[in-house]
């Protein structure tokens, strides 16, 4: 057997921060010193480095000197002291509001995943599974999330199933608490999220058996995609930096954890949480 060294590639500050959330934890549960295989800092340095590269966890684990339970039981012990910081949604938009964001962006992405047996009856009566997703004909979950105009996520919302429509994902992410800040800060989104109430602006389809829109309908249309399409980066800060989201191989219901821990690391790497 053969080992080797590895570089991690984020910054000391966040491998600080991760730290001082578990060591308040250990705090809080009463953990006595010299009980754990790891200390704070080495039990982030092991998390993070699977959210980077998403590898095999008992084989990262086996290179911190812990089994393969023990290397389970510490990443869900740091995935949830992240999704514990989570800011809550009016504070981030009071936040959004004060900065001037001239409006939000409203997207989703199926986040692929395994380990998917359960099943569920489709509109047509047919049985399927409850998390295949026909966009990308694969298992997955659907994450919903809200954007600044720079494609920072705002508020990352827990997982649904992969089959659900882009309008129950609306209805999971647009609460009414979202709706005072809609006439101040319109919410932008593709043609998947038409009926999701006010203050949320899609494009116009074309009717049945017309062949053009007029010239105001599709200089809107044209507007709000290019405005909207900055939201893209936001699931590419989260799932491009933080790869352990490309496909997830624990239970398809802790994907919205996973991805709210990934949101807070993505605030504090831009000075945004501290």
């Amino acid at each position: 057997v053969v080992s080797y060294a590895v570089m991690l590639d984020v910054p000391r500050e966040l491998i600080f921060f991760v730290s001082r959330l578990l060591a308040a934890r250990r705090r809080q549960i009463g953990t006595r010193k010299g009980t754990r295989r790891l200390g704070c800092y080495k039990q982030a340095v092991f998390a993070l480095a699977w959210f980077r590269d998403t590898g095999d966890l008992p084989r990262l684990g086996r290179g911190f000197g812990l089994s393969q339970s023990t290397a389970y039981r510490y990443l869900d012990e740091v995935i949830e002291v992240l999704a514990d910081r989570v800011p809550g949604l009016r504070e981030q938009l009071e936040r959004a509001l004060a900065g001037g964001a001239p409006d939000l962006i409203l997207d989703g992405k199926i986040a692929g995943t395994d380990r998917c047996r359960e099943k569920t009856v489709g509109r047509k009566g047919k049985t399927t599974g409850l998390w295949y997703a026909g966009r990308t004909h694969d298992f997955g979950g659907n994450i919903p999330a809200l954007f600044y105009p720079s494609g920072v996520p705002l508020r990352v919302s827990d997982v649904l199933p992969g089959n659900a429509h882009d309008l129950a994902a609306a209805r999971e992410n647009v609460p009414g608490m979202l709706r005072p800040f809609c006439d101040a800060m319109p919410v932008l989104a593709d043609v998947g999220y038409e009926g999701a109430g006010r203050g949320v602006h899609v494009p116009v389809n074309k009717p049945a058996g017309v062949t053009e829109l007029d010239i105001g309908t599709r200089a809107r249309n044209a507007l709000i995609r290019s405005v909207r399409c900055l939201g893209e980066r936001g699931f590419a800060l989260l799932t491009q930096r933080w790869k352990t989201l490309r496909h997830v191989t624990a239970s398809p219901g802790r994907i919205g954890l996973i991805a709210r821990a990934a949101f807070v690391l993505v605030l504090f790497e831009h000075k945004m949480i501290t």
